[in-house]
């Protein structure tokens, strides 16, 4: 029987411009909602809006958390962001390595 999902999200969201990524990606890891913030400059999405299809140069964040605090961490991202309707999507993770594991956990707020 394979291992239960270990207690690691990782979220995805992107923004703007490099300037809000970090603002977003500092913020989060500081107030202890994220335990790192990885930032992936000039990433290219196309989407719809408002009845066209848009192009942006946006920058990626992946934002690795516990699930106990994503409903935290959703509602700060939406206060924070630039975007009307901010992505918000959450991957689980299969794997991860046990001392990354204890670095993360002790990272994020304690419950």
């Amino acid at each position: 029987m394979p291992d239960a999902t270990p207690p690691v999200r990782i979220v995805l969201t992107t923004a703007a411009s490099p300037g809000e990524a970090s603002r977003l990606a500092r913020t989060l890891v500081e107030e202890r909602l994220a335990a790192c913030a990885t930032l992936i400059p000039a990433v290219q999405s196309f989407y719809h809006w408002e009845g066209q299809i848009e192009s942006s140069t946006e920058t990626l964040l992946l934002l690795k958390t516990a699930p106990d605090q994503l409903p935290a961490l959703e509602a700060r991202l939406l206060a924070l962001h630039s975007y009307q309707t901010p992505e918000f999507l959450v991957l689980d993770v299969e794997g991860v390595s046990h001392p990354y594991l204890d670095w993360l956990t002790a990272s994020l707020r304690q419950p």
